[in-house]
């Protein structure tokens, strides 16, 4: 509570502070409302608590939805084809992006005045814009990092800095399911989870969801090297969900897994941790940009009510003293100066693990038909990691399913 009532403090400070350089009230006296449509937990919070500082300062009220994942990317859907919105700022998730910039869901930031700065990390921001146009920033740095159990981790041999392939991972999960405990877990409840949590792996193999010309592309020698080595690490575990996972791997019952930096955070004390993957297979191979982004950007809908003044607000989330202030309150920002600060890292050292697992991601496919294309390959993943059908012909399934949704979809 301490820690939020200082949060809320420092944003109601900047915001006297910008107001007094100048800083203009809206249009029509501030008078008014704005609606944010926000991902519900952690991501909403982290806004809520800098809201009360520009509400003073332009005399608005801010009403915020907090929505579920799905919720959220419905609903915004939905009232993009109202004339007057519902809602002013909206939060979105990078794989949403090529539907909804088709489907005229978002305002042109440009055209509001809006531009992203250099603080902000490189590679994060790609999802940003389309043709040229700018349509969103990058609030909340969400990223796949591995987590791991300190304990089991050195006792196979390794220490903390020492994973740096994909075959150390596999050692230190096979010494742990040799010494009677679990290896390596995964996330089987969905299709989209079993698809995210392979993609490190499917990366670090230099395979990719398309070719050159844009057609999907799963079955190639990559990609199945990848799926069979994939096969025998989750061999040495077993799927779990999302808390069970955690738990297993902080309790020291099961070695490794794929995570986010939002799932746990870990201190001197802790027995689980989390790095960057290298992007490596083994010691001499090649290092991809492996990292997944997860990332929640904020933008403003292209049918909202106080667009201007929607503006004004996304300026002021993406200041980068406000987006410090979040940090005690679990926020993650994109920014080298949040990241970066050694007051920070004294207190939260595994931002550092953030900031270069940031530098080295990569956003999933943006398409329209995203959720078609994690549907039916997390499908045929699935039967392969349970032993229903081999890596080969489930792979083979996938990419002619792949192909014929794809053909409908540039018809």
């Amino acid at each position: 509570m301490k820690k939020r009532v200082l949060s809320i403090l420092i944003c109601m400070l900047l915001s006297l502070a910008l107001a007094g350089c100048g800083g203009e009230e809206a249009s029509g006296g501030g008078a008014g409302k704005l609606t944010l449509a926000l991902r519900a937990g952690t991501y909403a919070d982290v806004i809520k608590s800098c809201l009360p500082a520009f509400e003073e300062q332009y005399g608005v009220k801010c009403e915020v939805l907090e929505l579920a994942e799905d919720d959220l990317h419905s609903k915004l859907a939905l009232d993009a084809s109202n004339a007057k919105g519902a809602y002013d700022l909206c939060m979105i998730d990078g794989s949403w992006m090529a539907e909804f910039t088709q489907n005229r869901v978002l305002a042109d930031l440009s055209k509001l005045g809006y531009a992203l700065d250099d603080d902000l990390i490189p590679a994060t921001l790609s999802i940003c814009y389309r043709d040229g146009d700018l349509y969103l920033a990058p609030f909340f740095g969400n990223v796949t990092v591995l987590l791991y159990n300190r304990e089991m981790t050195a006792s196979a041999g390794y220490g903390e800095d020492e994973i740096d392939s994909l075959d150390d991972i596999m050692a230190i999960c096979s010494a742990a399911k040799e010494s009677g405990k679990l290896g390596f877990l995964y996330r089987g409840d969905t299709e989209n989870n079993v698809v995210v949590d392979f993609m490190p792996i499917m990366l670090s193999f230099g395979a990719q969801f398309f070719d050159e010309q844009g057609n999907p592309s799963v079955d190639t020698p990559e990609f199945l090297e990848a799926l069979t080595f994939y096969q025998e690490l989750v061999a040495t575990g077993s799927a779990q969900k999302k808390e069970d996972l955690i738990n297993s791997i902080d309790r020291g019952e099961a070695a490794m897994a794929i995570g986010w930096p939002g799932w746990y955070i870990p201190d001197f004390q802790t027995r689980a941790d989390y790095c960057a993957m290298s992007g490596k297979k083994s010691a001499g191979s090649a290092a991809y940009n492996a990292s997944v982004f997860g990332i929640w950007a904020i933008g403003i809908t292209a049918n909202s009510r106080q667009p201007e003044l929607a503006e004004k607000l996304l300026e002021y989330l993406m200041d980068p003293e406000v987006q410090k202030s979040t940090i005690d309150l679990g926020g993650v920002p994109c920014r080298y100066s949040s990241l970066r600060d050694p007051e920070v890292l004294e207190k939260y050292p595994h931002y550092s693990v953030v900031c270069d697992a940031l530098e080295r991601g990569v956003y999933r496919p943006i398409i329209a038909w995203w959720s078609d294309y994690y549907s039916i390959l997390g499908t045929e993943m699935g039967s392969v990691l349970n032993g229903v059908k081999s890596a080969e012909d489930g792979l083979k399934a996938a990419q002619s399913q792949l192909e014929a949704v794809a053909d409908s979809y540039n018809r």
